[in-house]
């Protein structure tokens, strides 16, 4: 079994020292250097661009620069996906998000851990666990989603959160570590908002 089948798998593999996936990974960081590079003002090129790096998305997807992630096949996102500024994706164990996913700055996405013991985290071996997102998610700024997490739809992850557990739907969740600290209710559907 190669280490991308391996990684593939959630078995551990080789992420430092495997040609294949070292290639794979300069490959799709030149990409969002170079799409980090593109003016600003050029928003058709950037939502055409970005279509380039991540493997399947809706037709409305709009992320800020700076992006970065690994791989970016191992991503996909539904229809009105959009991300502000500083958004990471460590792809390796894929990541899915659904429709109306909408995702404040400085927000990172983590599917690779390292083994606890140093002895094989110095070998250079890592695992990868997918995450996946529902539809209707709001993430706010500087939120962090750890390996194997699942969040459903209907949520919203407050500010500063470490999500290292999963998320049920129709929640508002906060904290280090994020736990859930009430359902989104009838009443929060009928707030008026003065607009």
């Amino acid at each position: 079994m190669t280490e991308k089948e391996k990684m593939e798998h959630q078995k551990l593999y080789d992420a430092n020292y495997d040609k294949e996936l070292e290639m794979e990974r300069i490959r799709c960081k030149s990409l969002c250097r170079k799409y980090n590079n593109l003016p600003v003002k050029n928003i058709d090129e950037r939502h055409t661009f970005i279509k380039t790096i991540i493997g399947s998305t809706g037709e409305n997807i709009h992320i800020e620069p700076d992006f970065w992630c690994d791989y970016g096949y191992k991503i996909s996102v539904g229809e009105n996906f959009y991300a502000n500024h500083g958004l990471v994706i460590l792809d390796a164990g894929s990541v899915s998000f659904g429709n109306d996913v909408f995702i404040g700055p400085s927000c990172g996405f983590h599917t690779s851990g390292h083994p606890i013991d140093f002895e094989r985290r110095n070998q250079g071996l890592e695992y990868a666990y997918p995450i996946v997102v529902g539809d209707n998610v709001w993430f706010g700024a500087g939120v962090q989603v750890m390996p194997g997490v699942t969040i459903g739809s209907n949520v919203v992850i407050g500010s500063g959160s470490i999500v290292t557990k999963d998320i049920p739907s129709d929640s508002v969740a906060v904290g280090n570590p994020c736990k859930v600290i009430r359902r989104i209710t009838d009443d929060d559907r009928r707030k008026n908002w003065d607009r």
